[in-house]
């Protein structure tokens, strides 16, 4: 038996670390920037935190979470997605007492059971943020901004800005009745999913993606058409803000989001992808999900993107990543003598802050061939003549120059500090 990666899960590469170090480097900074703190949740929560969160009617928590029993009895999911822990230990640690709103992000792993596809995986990496307590538009408009000034950063270009007013609870139900209304004489026309969305969820109609059905969409009654007066004053500023901040949007009338816990501003930000554009940050406004929780009214609002659809995006437009290489090398032994030596320069480079290893004990040209394809950009090579002059040979691997260095100097030529 030949063990592989699950379904729908990959194993990160160490050729392929640069990209990840790169995009969550560019995470934390653009996020520190705008004023953000980490915060960190448990891979697993109570299985009712989603439920009740992200509502029992939704395709993740119907049929996309990992959730089990574990051997106390308790109903358990693998984190679905990062809106809901945050809201929980924001009640949980009382940081509604703390001056508000509270600004938080994170980056952590989640987990859905849905069918792979390009770039969707059973788990991937999230890199959210979110804004409780507070309820202006300015703060919808900073949020989008963190989202479009990360994928800046990390060098993508063409991006497109969608978005959206879905209402609130005052204004949704009579919107709702009208969506339930013009399907409700349609049911033969759409799929045997949204056949159920009518009667439990109309508004995910809305985001269905089977061909059939967006013929029914595109007539279907708007939202941002039946806004209660506030409402159409958080979503006229919304629009006035990005505006004022340089970004510029598209409003998506049919754009909804797929979670139960929305509420006015939806949003989502994507790049071009083979002739289609394809998202890669969505998120919204969530006003009543500390309440829904447990809380007393909050507002609150954020994003979230997948990593991997990020750095596939990064590949696919070839944007330039800096070179994290730093200087490395491989100690390379010839005799057992040079072998015991060799061992204590490797150790006191490390000790220096130089990364450093020894060769395996093969022939000298076996070695150099190691050192190259381990990424090394220097080889330390040591021999009985060496030894007598009480020197080594440094060996730059990307050109071919060398020279030689008293034992005691090598450290400080590639690059260490002299009084470390």
């Amino acid at each position: 038996m030949q063990f592989q990666t699950p379904r729908g899960t990959v194993d990160i590469l160490p050729e392929d670390r640069k990209y990840w170090n790169f995009v969550q480097s560019k995470a934390e900074e653009v996020a520190s920037r705008f004023g953000y703190h980490r915060i960190d949740t448990p891979m697993f929560e109570d299985a009712r935190l989603f439920e009740r969160g992200v509502g029992s009617t939704t395709d993740i928590v119907e049929k996309e979470t990992y959730t089990f029993e574990d051997r106390g009895g308790d109903s358990l999911t693998l984190r679905a997605e990062g809106t809901a822990p945050v809201c929980r230990a924001y009640l949980q640690h009382g940081m509604g007492n703390l001056p508000q709103p509270i600004r938080m992000y994170y980056i952590c792993p989640v987990f859905r059971y849905e069918r792979p596809q390009s770039g969707r995986y059973r788990q991937h990496t999230q890199f959210g943020i979110e804004v409780i307590g507070e309820a202006d538009a300015s703060v919808d408009a900073e949020v989008i901004e963190v989202g479009w000034r990360f994928l800046e950063s990390v060098g993508l270009s063409e991006l497109s800005l969608s978005i959206n007013s879905i209402g609130d609870k005052k204004c949704r139900p009579l919107y709702l009745e009208k969506l339930h209304s013009y399907y409700a004489g349609r049911r033969g026309q759409v799929c045997q999913d949204c056949l159920r969305r009518l009667e439990r969820n109309p508004l995910r109609l809305l985001d269905c993606k089977e061909e059939q059905c967006q013929p029914l969409i595109e007539d279907a009654p708007v939202s941002s058409d039946n806004l209660c007066s506030e409402c159409e004053d958080h979503w006229d500023n919304l629009r006035a803000y990005l505006t004022e901040i340089g970004l510029d949007y598209q409003v998506e009338r049919r754009l909804v989001r797929g979670l139960d816990y929305y509420s006015r501003t939806v949003f989502e930000i994507a790049p071009p992808e083979e002739g289609r554009m394809v998202t890669i940050v969505g998120g919204g406004r969530y006003d009543g999900l500390i309440e829904e929780l447990g809380g007393r009214p909050t507002p609150g609002i954020g994003y979230g993107m997948g990593l991997e659809r990020v750095i596939r995006n990064i590949q696919r437009q070839n944007a330039p990543i800096p070179d994290e290489r730093e200087p490395s090398a491989m100690v390379v032994h010839l005799g057992d003598a040079a072998k015991s030596t060799g061992l204590r320069i490797a150790s006191g480079l490390r000790q220096a802050g130089i990364s450093a290893s020894l060769a395996p004990p093969r022939g000298m040209r076996s070695q150099l061939r190691y050192a190259s394809n381990t990424g090394a950009t220097h080889a330390i090579i040591i021999g009985d003549n060496e030894l007598a002059k009480g020197v080594a040979t440094l060996r730059d691997l990307d050109n071919s120059s060398q020279s030689e260095v008293p034992l005691g100097l090598l450290a400080e030529a590639l690059g260490a500090d002299p009084l470390s």
